[in-house]
């Protein structure tokens, strides 16, 4: 079997990459017959002398591999036809602004792996960058406290070498007395916010005392999807009902609001389900978030403070509750708004390390032991005759439609 690691070409530049140099030593080490080349990149946090001192090729030429690997979508027209591509297609939602992308899969008999559709068979995801969105995602969120209430001042993270280092600045700031902070969520994302607030030495409390209680240091409070959601008929929810089907809840997030000055969103929000709050809702005086860091970003949804992701050059904007716009976030009336919905890119480097760790733990495993766990089974998307597998059938009427 011969891999090919891609070049990424999508804009704005992504420098992460599916495997480091260190960990395609590891990997060929435990899988000797792997034959591995390195498509040339000069935006790759890993410079391609790095891959030629590990051992491996560096080409403009992946045409003779058999699978080849990417984090972002690759441009149409850098398509190799007949070949196995992983990366991030961002198509399985019926994504209307990448229906050319899969249709052009199918057209040229690619199979297609979506880094997304790689999961046991329980449905839990086996790979993905949230531990590290979560890190970004709350640094940048105390990011933002320290500029609107200049207080204190943090590099931006794309300016620091690696996770040490953003963990090091952290140290240096003296976090506001008596902040609340709400982090919602259970996943890699939200675990990766926790990991911020661990180092900080913030104390976790339970959501009962931390919606009856006042507090002389900072504290923060982690909430699950049926803290801040319940059932409109007052019985008890059940959480994987929920995910199943949201219909009958409502939210229960305004409590939560009521005593929070800071809100991480690390959460995710399924088709269907309640908003955590709503424009309104911000207009009451019982609301009293000040802050909030959206990792999750779903842009006029759920958080609805969120009007637009913002970017890692710009990541911070201010949202007026009144008048229901975009503000400069340093309005006396704004509530401050991060919203960066590529948070891993600003660490790329222990990004693609951390990724690299799971995809040889979990994917190229398969490819030496027939899938035995079903692992490549579950993830492919396409065929190699151009058609939509039959787990991914559902995506047939997106493909078909014309633009």
């Amino acid at each position: 079997m011969k891999f090919g690691i891609l070049k990424e070409r999508k804009n704005p530049p992504d420098k992460r990459v599916v495997f480091s140099p260190t960990k395609l030593k590891e990997l060929k080490t435990q899988f000797p017959k792997a034959e591995i080349l390195i498509e040339s990149s000069d935006i790759r946090v890993f410079s391609d002398n790095e891959y030629r001192e590990a051992g491996f090729k560096v080409t403009t030429d992946l045409s003779e591999c058999d699978v080849l690997l990417g984090v972002k979508e690759v441009p149409t027209e850098h398509l190799i036809p007949n070949k196995k591509y992983f990366f991030f297609s961002h198509t399985i939602k019926k994504q209307p602004y990448n229906r050319k992308l899969l249709q052009e899969i199918l057209a040229k008999n690619i199979e297609m792996y979506d880094h997304e559709t790689i999961i046991r068979a329980d449905g839990a995801r086996l790979i993905g960058f949230g531990r590290y969105a979560g890190l970004v995602g709350a640094y940048n969120g105390f990011r933002a406290i320290g500029l609107k209430e200049e207080t204190f001042s943090l590099p931006k993270v794309e300016a620091l070498p690696d996770l040490n280092a953003v963990k090091k600045e952290l140290l240096k700031i003296e976090i506001p007395k008596n902040l609340k902070i709400l982090l919602s969520g259970t996943g890699k994302v939200a675990y990766g916010a926790k990991e911020i607030l661990d180092h900080l030495q913030i104390k976790q409390v339970s959501d009962a005392l931390y919606l009856t209680s006042k507090f002389s240091e900072p504290v923060f409070c982690l909430v699950d999807v049926m803290e801040y959601n319940r059932r409109i008929d007052g019985k008890v929810g059940d959480k994987f009902k929920f995910y199943k089907d949201p219909t009958g809840y409502e939210s229960n997030f305004m409590p939560y609001a009521k005593e929070t000055d800071f809100f991480i969103a690390g959460h995710f929000y399924g088709d269907g389900a309640p908003y955590l709050f709503t424009r309104e809702d911000v207009k009451s005086e019982d609301f009293k978030i000040k802050y909030v860091a959206d990792i999750s970003c779903d842009v006029d949804g759920p958080v609805a403070t969120t009007l637009r992701a913002s970017t890692i050059a710009e990541p911070i904007y201010g949202y007026h509750p009144e008048k229901e716009i975009e503000v400069n976030f340093k309005n006396d009336d704004a509530i401050v708004v991060m919203a960066v919905d590529n948070l891993p890119c600003e660490l790329p480097k222990d990004a693609s390390e951390g990724f690299g760790d799971m995809f040889l733990e979990h994917v190229i495993p398969a490819f030496y032991n027939k899938d035995k766990d079903g692992i490549l089974a579950r993830a492919k998307m396409t065929t190699n005759t151009g058609e939509l597998s039959e787990r991914y059938a559902y995506l047939q009427d997106y493909v078909d439609t014309k633009e």
